[in-house]
């Protein structure tokens, strides 16, 4: 019923809510279609941007506010970052418009397989490498989804033989009705969104979403070494295939000593020696496999996978070096937006740390973080909207070596400048989203590189 509405949608009212990327990206692809599109957002026109392009496209503009009467559409697409409990939803429920997401939409239109990864941490680089090792392979691909390209800026243009590498957040698979991955990873659950979610349970079957419809000859890749991940593996229709740092499962990409193996269909082989693969972390091996993993289902040789992993060199924002100046090291972790994540970041350091935390509340508990708090970091700036709470969670500990910078981002990098000596590295993984002082954490580790380079 989907399908065939949006392949007969030319002529038909079409309303999309929410004027970010991905809204702007749905209104122009649906208005190409000849659909009469409008699009909503309770921001006014100074307040966003794009919409030149929207406008030349035929889209109307709706701003400052929600439709009155939604009686009359015939679909709704509603953007990943906008919560399902606005009045419109609940409108277009009671009017029986059916929503979907910019994911649902790219999916019914693309002759193309999908090779889609979520988890709460680690998907961005374990997307990324994938779309690198189908490169090295020269196998046509596109890269979209949660990591900053609309998917339906790109699946049109690809062949049936052709995949599309998504990553994608519980936001996006939240709206998902008929979307269908060949190849599915889910990396790892720990607590996150959850001002939106509410529950872990909800949460994580949000995430495993991405197996739904997958059938005998899809793929299930799950990380091993995650409980809450692996339990969900006796719901999955497809092949499921495990990767792992600590277990050597039936099937799947392992750890067995230093080396990287793969087991499928019978045979076991050697991929790569673990200290060749160039991202480095317990973390980023386990992206690594995954991705490995990944390439592997979908036809890529093994010396091809281990040749992409002695190369690429990680994701902009992730554990990214900004430079070395008077002795200390700077690194950009700004896509550190949950406490796990910045967990991960800490785990690298090899240096006395100045640690920049703070941000946008998703309803984290900082407590886990104490540990390599206590052990690794020397210096804490504070930032942003959850500085209080996190500075109660350092204060229980009996941990005083913080100082707060408000919502001064410059102050903020001043301070951590300051509090570094040579021999040091100053760490922004803020443990917290962007939104209470950046649009996102692209602008927050840009801001951050810049003035750096400024200012140290």
């Amino acid at each position: 019923m989907l399908n065939e509405l949006l392949h007969n949608i030319s002529g038909q009212a079409v309303l999309v809510i929410g004027a970010g990327l991905s809204g702007r990206e749905a209104a122009v692809f649906l208005a190409a279609k000849g659909a009469r599109v409008t699009l909503a957002d309770n921001k006014q026109a100074a307040e966003l941007e794009g919409l030149d392009a929207v406008q030349k496209a035929g889209v109307s503009l709706c701003l400052g506010q929600m439709p009155a009467d939604v009686a009359g559409f015939a679909l709704a697409v509603i953007s990943p970052g906008v919560p399902l409990s606005i009045p419109v939803v609940a409108a277009l429920a009671d009017a029986q418009v059916p929503l979907i997401g910019e994911l649902e939409l790219a999916y019914q239109y693309s002759q193309s397989p999908f090779l889609a990864i979520t988890g709460t941490n680690g998907k961005t680089t374990t997307t990324t490498l994938l779309g690198y090792i189908l490169a090295q392979a020269k196998l046509p691909c596109y890269v979209g989804g949660n990591i900053g390209a609309a998917l339906v800026d790109g699946v049109e243009r690809l062949s049936p033989d052709a995949a599309v590498v998504a990553e994608l957040s519980s936001f996006q698979l939240e709206t998902a009705v008929d979307f269908h991955a060949h190849i599915a990873a889910f990396l790892n659950l720990t607590p996150d969104h959850l001002y939106r979610h509410e529950t872990m349970e909800n949460y994580g079957n949000i995430k495993a979403k991405i197996f739904a419809h997958q059938g005998k000859d899809d793929f299930a890749v799950l990380n091993y070494d995650d409980e809450k991940v692996r339990a969900y593996a006796p719901k999955i229709s497809g092949t499921v295939v495990y990767f792992s740092r600590k277990a050597e499962p039936e099937c799947g990409m392992f750890l067995k000593g230093d080396k990287v193996i793969w087991r499928f269909g019978g045979k076991e082989q050697e991929v790569i020696a673990a200290a060749d693969i160039l991202i480095k972390g317990p973390h980023n091996l386990e992206n690594a496999m995954a991705a490995a993993a990944m390439a592997a289902l979908y036809g890529v040789d093994l010396a091809v996978i281990a040749e992409a992993l002695k190369t690429f060199p990680g994701v902009e924002h992730r554990q990214e070096p900004v430079g070395e100046f008077h002795g200390v090291l700077y690194i950009n972790d700004s896509k550190g937006t949950n406490p796990d994540s910045t967990l991960y970041a800490l785990a690298a350091c090899e240096r006395p740390t100045v640690l920049i935390l703070g941000g946008f509340s998703k309803g984290s508990d900082f407590h886990d973080l104490l540990p390599l708090i206590k052990e690794k970091v020397k210096h804490i700036v504070l930032l942003g909207e959850t500085a209080d709470v996190i500075a109660a969670t350092l204060d229980e500990a009996g941990i005083t070596c913080y100082e707060h910078a408000g919502r001064d981002f410059a102050k903020c990098v001043k301070l951590a400048i300051a509090a570094a000596k040579p021999g040091d590295e100053v760490l922004l993984s803020p443990a917290c989203a962007s939104w209470d002082m950046f649009k996102c954490f692209e602008e927050r580790g840009e801001e951050f590189k810049r003035l750096v380079k400024e200012l140290a």
